[in-house]
């Protein structure tokens, strides 16, 4: 369970990194979108989970380039956030499998064969 704190802090690193990408870092994802789905902070606010979602793009290539792109990323976010914070957080970034996983739910849900319920008949009885 996060505390109130790491929650302001995910909000905060959620936006700012969204903004980012949408912005600092466009030669870096090119045409692809990136979306910063989740962010989970460690109990001392000194790292930061990162999950993102891609459309446009190969995800493992993709996580893989801004994997690398790490310490840029990272400057970006302390010229943001500087001032508000006393550490800026290390950044992991994880896929966020979510999408998929709820396509494929639902084409497993789809593709169950359930019987139809009998008809119950409604017998009168005087």
């Amino acid at each position: 369970m996060e505390s109130k704190r790491q929650q302001k802090y995910s909000k905060l690193i959620q936006k700012e990194i969204g903004e980012i990408f949408q912005r600092e870092s466009k030669p870096l994802v090119g045409n692809a979108m990136v979306t910063v789905t989740r962010v989970l902070m460690s109990p001392d606010l000194g790292v930061a989970k990162v999950y993102l979602s891609f459309l446009l793009a190969n995800n493992k290539e993709m996580l893989e380039n801004i994997d690398s792109h790490k310490k840029e990323i990272r400057r970006h976010l302390g010229n943001r956030i500087g001032k508000s914070v006393r550490v800026v957080p290390e950044l992991i970034f994880y896929p966020d499998d979510s999408s998929a996983y709820a396509q494929y739910m639902d084409k497993v849900i789809g593709d169950l064969h359930i019987p139809e319920a009998p008809e119950e008949e409604d017998e009168d009885e005087d």
